[in-house]
């Protein structure tokens, strides 16, 4: 019987170790692929680095493009600025689940901003319903407020989009949009805040 328990303990482990291996590993890509990203853009251990924006009024108003510093924040600082979902979405890459939000069924007119630094993402002028439950953009408010790369987690090619001001990740851009660009920004509604304009 105890050779019985030792040989079954031993499977488990093995087992284990196969589950936690490709998990481990994807891990890292994320990690270096988000460290790739972050001395590509210009960005220190101390901050200060600057982007370029258009920042835009609740209204929907857009101002002139800006140069301003980018966000950057301890982890200590953005787990006590967002709740636990917000962090490990904006933060950790994580990805709401679907049809558990509200945005994705949101009609009213408004503008949406990073959860992290109020950075205008998306209009709801370029919202449309894709049927895959998370908010769906034919178009970002302004290109320069984005940025996109190469995303090589969960063993495929995607396109990720986070926030240009404080490296929010946001969501996945596909090219399987409706006109005028048919691309579907496909973004997580943890990232996002609703500003509706007023009436």
């Amino acid at each position: 019987m105890k050779l019985v328990l030792e040989s079954l303990k031993e499977e488990i482990t093995r087992r284990r170790a196969l589950w936690i291996t490709p998990l481990a590993f994807v891990g890292l890509v994320a990690i270096s692929s988000r460290k790739g990203r972050d001395s590509e853009d210009g960005v220190s251990a101390n901050g200060g680095s600057e982007v370029d924006i258009v920042p835009f009024t609740d209204r929907g108003e857009r101002l002139p493009p800006t140069t301003v510093k980018k966000i950057v924040r301890s982890d200590a600082e953005w787990r006590k600025s967002l709740s636990s979902e917000q962090y490990y979405v904006t933060r950790r890459q994580a990805t709401d689940t679907p049809y558990t939000g509200t945005y994705y069924q949101i009609h009213d007119t408004g503008l949406f901003r990073c959860i992290g630094c109020g950075n205008a993402l998306f209009s709801s002028d370029a919202k449309f319903d894709s049927g895959t439950g998370w908010p769906s953009f034919f178009a970002p408010v302004a290109e320069e407020n984005i940025h996109t790369h190469k995303d090589m987690s969960m063993f495929m090619e995607r396109v990720e989009v986070s926030c240009k001001l404080c490296d929010a990740h946001l969501g996945h851009v596909f090219q399987d949009g409706p006109e005028p660009t048919h691309l579907r920004y496909c973004i997580n509604e943890s990232a996002l805040k609703f500003v509706r304009y007023p009436a």
